[in-house]
């Protein structure tokens, strides 16, 4: 299942200094162990570490001044590159932020730059689904996808996920 979760917990002081960056090949199994917690409890669904290998283009890294993995977020566009620039989808989906580093800017920081990645890909529409409380993906402008009709299958949300927009 895919899904994309952020869990809200009190403000604490930021994580700082901090790195937003593309994941490359040597991340796959950094990408994996910080996602398994999150798929342990039913937030994310759980993919092989094989998965992370072969995927691992999609996906932002949140990384602190050691080289620590404190967060990644994914960006697939399902759209065909022959479709018109007006109809480009695309979907948030393996975000996660480290227990440690909730609250702390993290979240914030990889889908301000993940929403920066789906413009210069010319992406109109995003799509995710979230079991929380939702309130990060709502500051930054997403709402409750009314078309639920419409929204791309591969997003796959489990029962009682909420699915949200951002359109460009």
């Amino acid at each position: 299942m895919t899904t994309s979760n952020v869990r809200s917990v009190p403000a604490s002081r930021p994580v700082s200094p901090l790195v937003v960056r593309a994941a490359g090949p040597e991340d796959a199994a950094a990408l994996h162990r910080l996602s398994r917690a999150f798929a342990a409890t039913g937030e994310l669904r759980e993919r092989p570490a094989q998965q992370y290998a072969r995927d691992v283009r999609d996906f932002l890294i949140a990384e602190s001044a050691t080289g620590g993995v404190e967060g990644c977020v994914a960006l697939r566009c399902p759209s065909g590159h022959d479709e018109p620039a007006a109809a480009r989808t695309a979907i948030v989906y393996n975000f996660c932020v480290a227990a440690a580093s909730q609250g702390r800017g993290v979240g914030s920081a990889l889908l301000g730059a993940l929403l920066a990645e789906a413009l210069s890909r010319s992406v109109r529409s995003v799509f995710t689904a979230t079991s929380g409380d939702a309130a990060l993906f709502l500051r930054h402008g997403f709402t409750p996808a009314e078309d639920a009709a419409t929204w791309p299958a591969a997003l796959n949300p489990r029962s009682g996920s909420r699915v949200l927009r951002l359109a460009f």
